[in-house]
């Protein structure tokens, strides 16, 4: 057995949403040192635009491509960029996301809107629209794979008052499996990542007071770019070719604290 085969990423191109920063960035990183030819996508041009040309600066081939898919139509215009550059399409990271903080009974519809749309329904018209890409880098020797990040928020209750963030994530694990049972005819793998507690813009609790989480934390420590990095990496090789349906919590074991 060839374990670096096993692991490699060579010569492989991918797309990461939300890839200018927090957990995309971390996964970014772990796929130009494997060599992985990568576009990423935010909202924000210059921030993208930014992280690109950082992610340049340690030899990556990574390219820009700022583009709103919280719509039906950013979702369609992003593919369409894509299928502009590339003739295949080996890897989709579905990352993007939003989170909304607010009381009960002050919970906003447009807050409720934004979070759902774009943390679960967002995934599913992105792989609807890359498909005709995806499936022309498929095989069942070589499989391409569509990640979806959601959070442990998804798989038990976390005490901050985030509903559609909790209830999204929670869909988007069950979207993957149901993702999962039909991509698999067509040699694409489908999984996902539940991250933890990971510093981030998003997480600014793990991001502003690492120490207290920490100490919640059983491995003692919140996440770092090597802790996502890893299970990217391992999800998207060959390695991960038999984990179908499946999301992976990355959280140095808060999931099964909480019970």
């Amino acid at each position: 057995m060839d374990v670096q085969s096993l692991f490699s990423l060579e010569g492989r191109t991918a797309l990461i949403t939300g890839g200018s920063r927090g957990i995309g960035r971390m996964i970014a990183e772990g796929y130009i040192a494997c060599g992985v030819k990568l576009y990423i996508s935010a909202r924000k041009a210059a921030q993208c635009d930014a992280t690109a040309a950082e992610l340049r600066a340690m030899g990556g081939d990574v390219t820009s491509l700022p583009i709103d898919v919280s719509t039906l139509e950013g979702c369609k215009a992003l593919a369409a960029e894509i299928g502009k550059r590339e003739k295949k399409l080996d890897i989709l990271i579905n990352n993007a996301g939003a989170a909304w903080l607010a009381k009960i009974d002050e919970f906003p519809e447009s807050g409720w809107d934004k979070v759902v749309d774009l943390n679960m329904k967002t995934p599913f018209f992105l792989t609807q629209a890359l498909l005709p890409l995806l499936r022309a880098a498929a095989t069942r020797e070589h499989p391409a794979k569509v990640i979806n990040v959601a959070s442990i928020d998804g798989m038990s209750v976390n005490m901050q008052e985030t509903y559609p963030y909790a209830a999204s994530k929670a869909g988007l694990i069950h979207l993957t499996r149901r993702m999962a049972l039909r991509l698999t005819d067509d040699n694409i793998i489908c999984s996902g990542i539940a991250p933890g507690p990971f510093p981030s813009d998003m997480n600014t609790i793990a991001r502003d007071q690492a120490d207290e989480v920490a100490e919640r934390t059983p491995s003692g420590r919140v996440g770092i770019a090597e802790d996502m990095a890893g299970v990217a990496i391992y999800l998207a090789s060959k390695a991960g070719d038999y984990v179908v349906g499946q999301t992976i919590a990355v959280d140095g074991g808060v999931t099964i604290k909480r019970g």
